[in-house]
């Protein structure tokens, strides 16, 4: 198979886009909408959690386009970069022309199908990109790809509050820097996605036959439950549990910083002890430091910042080898890529939608309300869910992937 060399700055301004609409919306979107325009907690959980049994129907379909798409998969991308950006501004950055909840809903649908498909594809070409950069070639592209991502979850995390100090519109200037990184990377990345031939399709019948893929499938699923947790109730944790209002940014920055200085350095030991077992060290160290949240009330500022660095160095582990783990093996088993990473893309989005369907409204039930004063019950009841529930769920993660057996780990 012939490829071009390797070009992987492109590959890391991509990752960071697509992380800058993951994960960072599910943390920004439902405050806002909750505080601007007085949406309750339990409708914005409801949409999430439909916008991802959405995606168990399109996800899959999602993963048969890319390959269809193949001859002009260049033009195809562009097209769902175009829709991203412009989803992400009329989400931000225009006042609902309709009900908000309906304009979030809508908007949002834009944002995730774009993402889903973008994701599955720029994952499935990095099957093949793999190939030629020799040997840990995986790890070695997981490592740009995925430190790129950090750093641009970061930039996302924290846009906002930058520009609420510099007293600029706070999430349209969000959206608007998120759709000239949307061309910037579209640009950088525009030569990779011709980079490989036809590779055939093997399905998803031979996808789930087997043992080991279902198996790192349901790791992915329980892995990524923690981080969905935490991610849904960390704004809240912060404001009303540590009452440290304003502190968010800096604790979303040094969480993704920590993540993303991490990545290389969990790369490099998965080189030496095998990727297994660096990711269960990373899991342990994730279980640490999310009970380590636990005890924390107002003013632990500087425990919680402990938290932050422990929490995030994990993450890079979780963000690095997993994704390799699994590029590793559909090479073997599924060479294009493309089914594997639509059902790896529903594991990950799934989490995150049942995580705010199933925390959200439990966090309303038990008292807790965005504005005003809460009792010591519903406070308890939000370091219960945002602390100990990620352990538990970390655990299962931890336990699953013990009992996989892979190659070279």
């Amino acid at each position: 198979m012939s490829a071009r060399p390797a070009h992987l700055g492109g590959y890391a301004a991509f990752a960071a886009v697509l992380s800058a609409a993951g994960l960072p919306i599910y943390i920004h979107a439902p405050k806002f909408y909750a505080d601007s325009y007085g949406v309750g907690l339990a409708a914005l959980g409801s949409v999430l959690f439909g916008l991802r049994l959405l995606d168990l129907v399109q996800d899959p379909a999602f993963g048969w386009l890319t390959e269809r798409l193949r001859a002009v998969r260049g033009i195809a991308v562009g097209v769902a970069v175009a829709v991203m950006a412009l989803g992400m501004i009329g989400l931000f950055a225009v006042t609902p022309p309709v009900a908000p909840i309906l304009w979030f809903a809508l908007t949002l649908t834009a944002v995730f199908s774009a993402f889903s498909f973008l994701t599955i594809t720029f994952y499935a070409r990095g099957v093949a990109k793999a190939e030629t950069l020799g040997e840990a070639g995986h790890l070695k592209l997981a490592r740009w790809r995925e430190t790129g991502g950090l750093l641009g979850v970061c930039v996302a995390a924290v846009l906002p509050t930058a520009f609420a100090a510099l007293a600029l519109p706070e999430f349209a200037g969000f959206a608007l820097v998120f759709a000239l990184a949307c061309v910037t990377a579209w640009a950088l990345m525009r030569r990779e996605w011709a980079g490989d031939v036809s590779l055939g399709r093997a399905g998803f019948k031979v996808v789930l036959s087997d043992r080991i893929t279902r198996r790192l499938l349901l790791v992915a699923l329980a892995n990524a439950a923690p981080v969905a947790v935490t991610s849904t109730l960390f704004l809240f944790f912060v404001d009303a549990r540590l009452d440290a209002p304003g502190w968010e940014g800096p604790f979303l920055l040094l969480f993704f910083l920590a993540a993303a200085a991490a990545a290389p350095g969990w790369g490099h030991l998965a080189e030496r002890v095998g990727p297994k077992r660096a990711l269960l060290m990373g899991m342990v160290l994730s279980i640490a430091a999310f009970s380590g949240a636990l005890a924390l009330g107002s003013g632990d500022v500087w425990w919680f910042a402990l938290v932050c660095v422990a929490s995030g160095a994990a993450l890079g582990a979780d963000m690095t080898l997993l994704p390799a783990i699994f590029a590793e093996r559909m090479e073997k088993i599924a060479p294009s890529g493309s089914e594997g990473f639509s059902l790896w893309s529903f594991a990950q989005k799934f989490t995150l939608a049942f995580a705010a369907v199933a925390l959200l409204p439990l966090l309303e039930a038990a008292g807790f309300r965005t504005a005003g004063e809460n009792s010591a019950r519903a406070l308890w009841a939000l370091s219960l869910l945002y602390a100990l529930v990620p352990c538990f769920l970390k655990l299962a993660a931890l336990a699953l992937l013990a009992r996989t057996e892979l190659e070279g780990s």
